[in-house]
């Protein structure tokens, strides 16, 4: 058996594989304060609904892919820890400078995030490389050591090193690694030249610094769940879900903890690809709901969208990341006015902790949970299926109190308010990946997924003229189901500046840092006891134009790398170039530059084959479980709308909205002018008339 996990800011979500690729899932509420607890919490519950002993059931379960918000809610909550850094002297506040750039060009009041390194805690050393990696100082260890006895006095748990250009040459960085491992023997160590080597001062020390705030954070973790784990002998493997859409080992994930940052919502992508192959759809937008966020990604000709350019809480990291847009909109985004009366939903959230006011456990504030609730979008009886009883009353006055009394408009009203807030907040992150991208929404599948997601897709893909959206059997825990579609995935990047040209690029070095990174894949994957036959390699360049500030990521097929094909990559490139900013310089002649050459090492993994059923008849009937009142957007009204057993219906079961489909852990809002259906895979496809 196969068990994948997704802790998520409100619900722990997992779903379990047998031998059969039966599924099971579950959701319980999160334990923020220590989140092994919820896991343990989820897995007792399936142990229970295999009428196991957790013991007994665990000797049966070959792996656990478990993704994690620990780090990302470190860096958001700022409680990561007490970090010091090592750097070339008169540099020890780029990491304060950053790029020197605004983040909002027109807002000159807008500041830069507070340092994860206080300055008294950044340390100068006098050394120094040069460009093309000549040493031109060595490295003074007295200054080394009376940074040590600072942070010694200071109580530090972890230290970033990142000197100038070591991303060319290592050794000022290596002795100093050496000096503070021998002298503070259990801390933290997070050197630049080992997590990043990359050109880019401020992008290195930035990742460097992420790196070694949460490094102990994840690595204390990881140590409770595995000793959790080993107390009930666990003979099976656990992996950890990383931002660029792979898995990693345990051990590889504490030694580069800052992959984890973009953990949970990287699945998502992986998973849009195991069921949207069904329908021959390549071109998708996965978006997840869930009680906290709303995380939103495109995947375009089969391959999800990357970036080296994430920000965590506003700090740059440029490890390669899913390019995941995540804003505050969940379940428990709570409603606020700003002045003159506007209504916004989030990015605050209740959580699980008290959560909406109506699961009546001490929360007071008015989120989008209460909403839906007084919507009619939601059962007050079959929340969870029946396992949390929602309070009606309780969510009527809190959003009468805080949105409806001060607006002056009914609860009702306030409610269909929260709502659309909620959905133009949604699609505006959707547009962000997209448009703003250079795709037309309209022309992608919407793969909608996440506890809260299907009661507000239609009205989302509404806002975008998107007409049709495929909501996955498993929705509710669709993260969790994509972790176990993931293949071990490790990224490796060295920096080489040239004109990319036959006359401009030394293509023997070319050549050599490519089997370089080839081997460090090759090597990270045998020590994960990963077959050869086993084992495949991606390529990209980061290429610009000359005088240019950014580079742009473009993928490269191994054919072109050998030998090297000038004009197909440059093709590539120029056409990437285009989609993302509207022109490109081809027809000028202007020369293109490399600036950094990355490989990603890939283990593949046995993937759970998705069962399909047999058709089923054309009528939903069997499934019907009454009606209810159910606001309409369209008709700003309430009317009467069937509710269906999600959990009954099957393939080629089909009905016309307005319609609730419920689910055990989800519900699908179906509005007027559009239709349901269920596929092969018990997936529920919504199209519009």
């Amino acid at each position: 058996m196969k068990i994948g996990v997704d802790v998520g800011g409100t619900f722990t979500d997992f779903l379990l594989l047998d031998a059969d690729n039966n599924s099971t899932t579950c959701k319980v509420l999160s334990t923020p304060d220590d989140p092994s607890r919820a896991v343990f919490q989820g897995l007792t519950e399936l142990a229970e609904l295999a009428k196991d002993e957790l013991g007994t059931f665990l000797s049966q379960v070959e792996m656990i892919v478990h993704g994690t918000t620990v780090t990302t809610n470190a860096v958001l909550t700022g409680n990561i820890a007490t970090t010091g850094l090592v750097t070339t002297r008169g540099f020890r506040d780029a990491l304060q400078m950053r790029r020197g750039v605004r983040e909002v060009q027109y807002d000159n009041k807008y500041t830069a995030p507070v340092p994860l390194v206080p300055r008294w805690l950044r340390r100068p050393v006098s050394e120094r490389i040069d460009a093309e990696g000549t040493v031109l100082e060595e490295i003074n260890l007295d200054d080394v050591d009376d940074a040590i006895e600072r942070f010694v006095a200071s109580g530090i748990e972890a230290v970033a090193v990142c000197f100038m250009h070591s991303y060319r040459e290592d050794v000022n960085e290596r002795v100093a690694a050496e000096r503070l491992q021998a002298k503070l023997p259990g801390t933290y160590l997070s050197v630049s030249s080992q997590v990043l080597p990359q050109v880019r001062f401020y992008d290195r020390i930035s990742t460097t610094v992420l790196n070694a705030c949460v490094g102990p954070i994840l690595g204390n973790y990881l140590q409770r769940l595995v000793a959790r784990l080993e107390a009930v002998e666990f003979p099976g493997v656990l992996l950890i879900m990383q931002s660029n859409g792979g898995v990693a080992t345990a051990a590889q994930s504490a030694r580069l903890a800052a992959s984890t940052l973009l953990s949970g919502p990287a699945a998502a992508p992986v998973a849009g690809l195991a069921y949207s192959g069904l329908h021959d759809q390549q071109d998708f937008i996965t978006v997840d709901m869930g009680g906290t966020s709303f995380d939103a990604a495109l995947v375009k000709a089969g391959a999800p969208s990357l970036t080296t350019a994430s920000r965590v809480n506003r700090h740059l990291l440029a490890l390669e990341s899913m390019e995941i847009n995540t804003v505050g909109a969940g379940g428990g985004s709570i409603a606020t006015l700003a002045e003159g009366g506007l209504l916004r939903m989030g990015p605050m959230s209740a959580g699980a902790d008290p959560g909406p006011a109506c699961y009546s456990r001490g929360g007071v504030e008015p989120t989008c949970t209460d909403a839906d609730l007084l919507l009619g979008y939601l059962s007050a009886e079959f929340f969870a299926g029946g396992a949390i009883k929602l309070d009606v009353d309780a969510a009527t006055r809190a959003i009468e109190k805080k949105v409806g009394r001060p607006l002056g408009i009914s609860a009702l009203e306030a409610a269909h308010g929260m709502y659309q807030v909620c959905n133009v907040n949604m699609a505006t992150a959707i547009r962000e990946i997209s448009v703003q991208k250079g795709y037309d929404p309209r022309d992608f599948l919407l793969i909608c997924a996440g506890g809260a997601g299907p009661l507000h897709a239609a009205c989302i893909a509404d806002e975008l003229e998107i007409k049709r959206i495929l909501i996955p059997r498993e929705s509710s825990i669709f993260c969790a189901a994509g972790m176990l579609h993931s293949d071990l995935k490790h990224d490796f990047v060295r920096s080489y500046h040239a004109e990319f040209s036959v006359d401009g690029l030394d293509v023997e070095r070319f050549s050599s840092l490519i089997e370089e990174l080839r081997s460090e894949g090759n090597e990270v994957l045998e020590g994960e006891q990963i077959q050869a036959e086993r084992r495949r390699f991606s390529f990209a360049l980061d290429l610009r134009y000359a005088g240019q500030y950014h580079e742009v990521n473009v993928v490269v097929a191994e054919r072109d790398l050998v030998p090297l094909d000038f004009d197909t990559i440059n093709d590539s490139f120029h056409a990437t170039h285009n989609r993302l900013f509207g022109y490109d310089l081809d027809k000028e002649g202007t020369t293109v530059n490399l600036v950094n050459l990355r490989v990603s090492a890939i283990g593949v993994t046995d993937k759970p084959e998705i069962k399909k059923e047999a058709k089923r008849s054309d009528s939903a009937t069997a499934a019907r479980k009454g009606s209810r009142p159910v606001f309409l957007p369209s008709e700003k009204q309430l009317a009467e709308a069937e509710v269906y057993d999600g959990d009954v219906m099957g393939y080629g079961n089909a009905l016309e909205g307005p319609a609730i489909v419920e689910q055990r852990n989800t519900t699908i809002f179906v509005p007027p002018q559009w239709r349901l259906d269920c596929d092969a895979l018990a997936s529920f496809i919504l199209q519009r008339d």
